[in-house]
């Protein structure tokens, strides 16, 4: 295991610049909305959020002047509308606000919105945050290139996000790690190997365990498991590449244990050729809109000069692919990447049809 600090600093919040807010707007990832994070900040207290267990959620749970209450409750209930529905307000009155909680944790300080429906006592989460490139790119290139569809919305700074069902990793293995069957523990090992390697190829950083979900989903006699990230903002930031494997954290070593126990070498270099090439064919159904992403990356600072002079050897070194020493930008470098990976599945894979 490696112990060094893999992330030595904050990373700072980087503006959408007006490049990618086009791109925004063409995909229907940019739409005006009825209230910005900013106006969330206006809370006249808040209490304390606890745990199951009495402990501190690091979240509060704000509450607001009597004369804002109504707009703002209003207000969210017509952004929930929007990025579920069609934005047609026939379903607000049945939609409550049950609770607005604030996070001074992490770098992205979200709030979180729980809608409930009254009919039948269903809820579902939003989250509301500080629009921040990075996260966007990170959001977009997790829509694209993961198992995983994600719905998000843009407007000027403020952010909104769908919430990412599952159970969050360090909450896993303290309380489900134990109860998983030996079949299962294999089964989640070569999930793990599978997100490690989707972790690496398209550049997310920090996956520490409580920053992906774990998903586990009934499949005739038995569960499968599927790991998602939830948290995108060290998208092509750092320099150091051991920080896009989630294989170096020091929290997901008893994931690293269990793949170690459970999987040969050679069924992990199986599995690592599995993600690689569906990442490779999705790559390839999404030519046009990865192709107008990267565009927008290749002229963003999302990162300092030394991080991409750095992060550009350590893929050189680690692929020997020329390529990534003529890289200036993280977008470059992206591009470089899944080059490398796309044309690696097409060369191995003989049955293409060209």
């Amino acid at each position: 295991m490696e112990e060094q600090k893999l992330i030595s600093q904050k990373k700072p919040a980087y503006p959408i610049n007006e490049q990618l807010y086009d791109y925004l707007t063409e995909y229907n990832r940019s739409i005006k909305i009825p209230v910005f994070y900013d106006d969330l900040l206006r809370f006249a207290g808040a209490i304390v959020v606890y745990d199951k267990n009495g402990e501190d959620t690091l979240w509060v749970r704000v509450y607001y002047a009597e004369y804002e209450r109504d707009e703002i409750d209003l207000s969210l209930k017509r952004m929930y509308l929007i990025l579920h529905g069609d934005g047609s307000e026939d379903s607000l009155p049945f939609l409550t606000v049950d609770a607005i909680d604030y996070c001074t944790f992490g770098n992205s300080k979200p709030f979180r919105i729980k809608i409930r429906n009254i009919l039948n006592d269903n809820h579902t989460y939003l989250y509301i945050k500080k629009a921040d490139a990075s996260r966007v790119y990170g959001l977009e290139l997790e829509h694209i290139l993961s198992p995983n569809n994600i719905n998000f919305l843009v407007y000027k700074d403020t952010l909104i996000e769908e919430h990412v069902l599952g159970i969050p990793g360090d909450q896993f293995l303290v309380e489900n790690l134990n109860t998983v069957s030996e079949s299962g523990k294999k089964r989640l090992s070569k999930e793990f190997v599978k997100f490690n390697e989707r972790c690496m190829i398209r550049l997310l950083g920090d996956m520490r365990s409580y920053n992906y979900v774990i998903v586990a989903s009934y499949d005739f006699d038995q569960v499968e498991y599927r790991i998602r990230a939830m948290d995108f903002d060290q998208q092509s930031f750092e320099g150091n590449l051991k920080v896009y494997f989630p294989q170096y954290f020091k929290e997901n070593y008893p994931f690293v244990k269990m793949v170690s126990d459970n999987l040969q070498n050679e069924s992990v270099e199986q599995y690592k050729k599995e993600e690689r090439s569906a990442i490779a064919r999705r790559l390839r159904g999404s030519q046009e809109r990865i192709n107008d992403l990267l565009a927008c990356m290749k002229n963003d600072r999302i990162s300092t000069q030394e991080k991409t002079d750095e992060l550009k050897m350590d893929l050189y070194n680690y692929t020997l692919d020329m390529d990534f020493k003529k890289c200036n930008t993280m977008g470059e470098i992206l591009k470089v990447a899944f080059d490398f990976v796309t044309r690696n599945y097409e060369n191995v894979n003989t049955y293409i049809i060209r």
